[in-house]
């Protein structure tokens, strides 16, 4: 499909701008009488506004008050979609009142303020932050891709840049994942155990790697998952749209929960293994082959798919909460803080999906503890079979509340380096790839 089989520079090129910048467009009814009076309309009109003169001010790249030819081309190959001169001036015309060839704030403001932006497709959705962020427990919704990205086979580069930042992200806080992982199995009231006496207790009993055991799997698993979960939430979309070419956000938000489900019960006998080698003794498992083949001959193709449900409830949680907590943290900064640009900035968005992933993970950790327990439980000298609500009241009657919880300190305290990690990975590699800014 070629670019202009899909863009019309009369109306797209803006939509772009406008989902880059979102601008509330529905009235909002503050006393909730279904009416709308002076007041509201007014005060509607004021918010819209103000995005509206945030717009502006980015696009207005030289800050002379006025956007240009060379300014709106610049703004649209930001976005990844570069257009040819004469597209270009077609959208200038379509706004340009006076016919100088450039927009000043009151053309711009004047042909916005009551422009149904709403209504345009959404083309592109500019604050993405999954992908960059990798912590380890891949439950967020995945990315989104315009049409271009899959028409030039960027989808693929921005993949595999994310898919690089999370290998060695995962790799860096290994020691702190294999400590949750110990702590969530083998801690209780009876044996507590501290960050250092486990680490100690490691160390003394497999040396230094030890730290890294189950590290292998956890990357390798990447790939797989990525690719199952970004097909299977693009079929799920369009499964789950009410109209072609557009998506609401609980359409979206249940086609990447389905997606998470799916990509999770191809791949959920490598999270198995996972458990298995980060917890073995030395000399228990040779390798990841040798793990797979004497958990098929002892237990059964079944024991693949223990803690699965847990598992499989802990997504819906975590991808819901990540997501409303993302969204309502950066457009509370918008609201408060964005005077000269309506882009939040590098730092704020990291800032934004560092704490929607925590909020995330608080939600879903005592469905991930139950899950670990059953994955490592055949593997447990003398430890009961038990299902998953046995294993909750067991947990709750012995440990209390906060029984649910354990391992959660080292949990987040991979969060900041994991992210942090990530994020500088992800960027070197989309130079490498030449993926534009």
């Amino acid at each position: 499909m070629h670019r202009s089989d899909f863009f019309n520079p009369d109306t797209d090129a803006w939509a772009l701008c406008i989902c880059r910048y979102p601008i509330p467009i529905r009235y909002r009814y503050e006393d909730k009488d279904d009416g709308l009076d002076f007041i509201e309309f007014s005060n509607y009109l004021k918010e819209h506004e103000k995005k509206l003169r945030l717009t502006f001010k980015s696009l207005d790249k030289n800050d002379d008050g006025q956007i240009d030819l060379m300014e709106i081309q610049q703004s649209l190959a930001d976005l990844g979609l570069n257009i040819s001169k004469e597209e270009a001036q077609k959208i200038l015309q379509s706004i340009d009142v006076d016919g100088t060839m450039t927009l000043d704030w009151n053309e711009w403001r004047e042909h916005f303020l009551f422009n149904p932006a709403t209504d345009l497709q959404e083309i592109i959705r500019f604050w993405k932050h999954s992908t960059v962020l990798d912590i380890g427990d891949s439950l967020s919704i995945p990315d989104e891709f315009t049409e271009e990205e899959k028409t030039t086979g960027m989808w693929w580069k921005q993949l595999s840049a994310g898919a690089m930042a999370g290998a060695v992200s995962r790799t860096g806080t290994a020691p702190l994942d294999r400590m949750k992982v110990f702590m969530q199995v083998h801690s209780s009231k009876s044996n507590q155990i501290s960050l250092v006496g486990g680490f100690k207790q490691m160390l003394k009993e497999g040396g230094l790697m030890s730290l890294w055991r189950g590290n292998g799997i956890n990357v390798l698993k990447i790939a797989p998952e990525t690719a199952i979960k970004f097909m299977a939430y693009e079929q799920f979309k369009k499964l789950l749209s009410s109209e072609p070419g557009k998506v609401k956000t609980h359409e979206r938000f249940m086609a990447g929960s389905l997606a998470g489900a799916t990509a999770q019960t191809v791949i959920y006998p490598m999270e198995v293994m996972k458990t298995r080698l980060t917890l073995r003794k030395t000399g228990q498992y040779s390798g990841m082959f040798d793990c797979a083949k004497k958990i098929l001959k002892r237990e059964g193709v079944k024991a693949f798919y223990k803690g699965y449900i847990p598992n499989l409830i802990g997504i819906i949680p975590y991808a819901g909460i990540d997501l409303a907590v993302y969204e309502s943290l950066k457009n509370l900064w918008l609201s408060r803080y964005a005077k000269d640009s309506a882009n939040p900035g590098v730092v704020v968005l990291l800032g934004c999906g560092t704490l929607s992933s925590t909020c995330g993970q608080l939600a879903s950790y005592p469905l991930a503890l139950i899950r670990t327990r059953m994955q490592a439980q055949a593997s447990l000298e003398g430890s009961e079979q038990l299902p998953m609500n046995l294993m909750v009241k067991k947990i709750l009657k012995n440990e209390g509340f906060f029984g649910l919880y354990r391992g959660i300190l080292p949990n987040f305290m991979k969060v900041i380096p994991a992210v942090s990690i990530s994020y500088v990975v992800y960027e070197h590699m989309r130079s490498e790839l030449g993926i534009q800014k």
